[in-house]
C-alpha cells in the first residue's frame, strides 16, 4: 500500500479561473480519506490530479514517497472508480472486470483467480457472465469497484461513485465499501458532496470550499471543533444554525439578537477580549431544546419562538423557526404534537454554543 501526499499543489485553467489553490494534505498509509465539499469546490478536480488524469499547474504530488508530476497514469499504481461506472456495454462483468489485466499479459488463471475473489467480496459472483445493461444500478457499480480490486493497486480512488443511486442502494453501497476498506486494509480517498457519506466512510475527512482546504480531521472533531463558519454549516444534518448579534455588556456579558438574549456563563465570557461587538452564535439543532425537557444549569434562560413549519420523519421532529431573515431548526422527541403558528418557550445547550466573528468566518470560542 502507499502514502500520498500534496506539496502546495494548484490547478489554474486557460481562462485563468483557479480550480484548486495550494492544497497541501498528507494521507497515509491505510487511511481513508474522504474529500468532501459543494459542488464546485475543486474535490474531483484534486482527485483527478493525484490520478494523473488532470495535469497540475503548480506543486508536488507524491505517491509512496516518489514524486510522480511525470507518472502517467497507467504508471501510477491507482485504480479508479467513477461516478457513472464507465462499463463496457459489449462486455460481460467478467470480461470488464479482467480487461485491465488482460492488457497487462497476466496470466489466465491468474486474472480468474483476480476476479472471482472481487466476485466473491462484492457478491456479483452470479452476474459474472451478464452483461452491463442486464445489471441494476448498484450490480453495476459494484462490478466497477471489483474492476479496482483486481488489479491489487496502492490507491484506490472514488469520484463520487454512489450519485446516480437512489437513496437506499446508497445506504447499502456505502456499508459495502465501508466493509471492503476493513477487509482490504488499503488506502482510500474518496469524494463525495454529501457530508453524511463522510462522516459515516472517512478515518479522515478532508473539507474543501472555492478550491481551498478548510480543515483536516477525524469525523468527530470536524463536527465538535470546525475551524470556522464554512465547516461547522456544512458538516452536520440539519446543519448548524447561525444567529447574527452582539455582545453586549449589562452587568453580565449577553449574546443579543433578533429572537434571544442570552447571558453567557463567565466560562466562556472570559474568552472573549472585547465587548460591543458584532458576532455569530451557532447552535446545533440538538442543542435547542423546550422549556420542560430535561435541562440544569448548563442551559438558558427559556426564550419564546413561533414554529413555522413541522418536520416529523419518525424517530424525531423538525421544528423550523425563523427571523425576519431567515430559518432555523431544532430537534424534538417524536412524541409531542406541534403545529405550525405554536408559541413554544426554549432554551439553549450553554456549552454547546459556537462564536464565529461575523467578518471572516472564523470560530473564535
Amino acid at each position: 500500500m502507499a502514502s500520498v501526499e500534496l506539496i502546495n499543489v494548484t490547478k489554474i485553467y486557460d481562462n485563468q479561473v483557479v480550480a484548486v489553490k495550494e492544497a497541501n494534505l498528507e494521507i497515509k498509509d491505510r487511511e481513508f480519506a474522504v474529500l468532501v465539499g459543494p459542488s464546485g469546490c475543486g474535490k474531483s478536480t484534486l482527485l483527478r490530479m493525484i490520478a494523473g488524469l488532470e495535469e497540475i499547474s503548480k506543486g508536488e504530488i507524491l505517491i509512496d514517497g516518489k514524486v510522480v508530476n511525470d507518472v502517467p497514469p497507467k504508471n501510477r499504481d491507482i485504480a479508479m472508480v467513477f461516478q457513472n461506472y464507465a462499463l463496457y456495454p459489449h462486455m460481460t462483468v467478467f470480461e470488464n472486470m479482467a480487461f485491465g489485466l488482460k492488457l497487462r499479459r497476466i496470466p489466465k488463471e491468474e486474472i480468474r483467480k483476480r476476479v472471482n475473489d472481487a466476485a466473491e467480496i462484492l457478491h456479483i459472483k452470479d452476474y459474472l457472465d451478464r452483461k452491463p445493461k442486464m445489471l441494476s444500478g448498484g450490480q453495476r457499480q459494484r462490478v466497477a469497484v471489483g474492476r479496482a480490486i483486481v488489479r491489487n493497486p496502492k490507491v484506490f480512488l472514488f469520484d463520487e461513485p454512489l450519485s446516480n443511486l437512489d437513496a437506499k442502494l446508497r445506504v447499502q453501497m456505502r456499508i459495502e465499501i465501508n466493509r471492503l476498506y476493513n477487509r482490504l486494509n488499503t488506502t482510500m480517498i474518496y469524494v463525495t458532496h454529501d457530508q453524511v457519506e463522510a462522516m459515516t466512510m472517512g478515518t479522515k475527512i478532508v473539507v474543501l470550499k472555492d478550491g481551498v482546504i478548510q480543515q483536516v480531521d477525524s469525523p468527530l472533531n470536524l463536527y465538535n471543533a470546525p475551524v470556522n463558519r464554512f465547516v461547522a454549516g456544512f458538516i452536520g444534518s440539519p446543519a448548524m444554525n447561525f444567529f447574527s448579534g452582539r455582545l453586549e455588556r449589562n452587568g453580565g456579558l449577553f449574546f443579543v439578537s433578533e429572537l434571544f438574549r442570552i447571558e453567557l456563563p463567565e466560562s466562556i465570557a472570559r474568552k472573549f477580549s472585547s465587548e460591543n461587538r458584532d458576532i455569530v452564535l451557532g447552535v446545533r439543532p440538538e442543542n435547542i431544546a423546550e422549556v420542560g425537557a430535561p435541562a440544569g444549569d448548563n442551559f438558558s434562560a427559556g426564550q419564546t419562538i413561533l414554529v413555522d413549519v413541522v418536520e416529523p420523519i419518525g424517530n424525531e421532529i423538525f421544528l423550523y423557526f425563523r427571523d425576519s431573515s431567515q430559518s432555523y431548526c431544532m430537534r424534538m422527541p417524536p412524541d409531542h404534537v406541534y403545529k405550525p403558528g405554536q408559541n413554544i418557550s426554549v432554551v439553549l445547550n450553554l456549552s454547546k454554543l459556537y462564536f464565529f466573528d461575523s467578518e471572516t468566518g472564523l470560530c473564535i470560542a
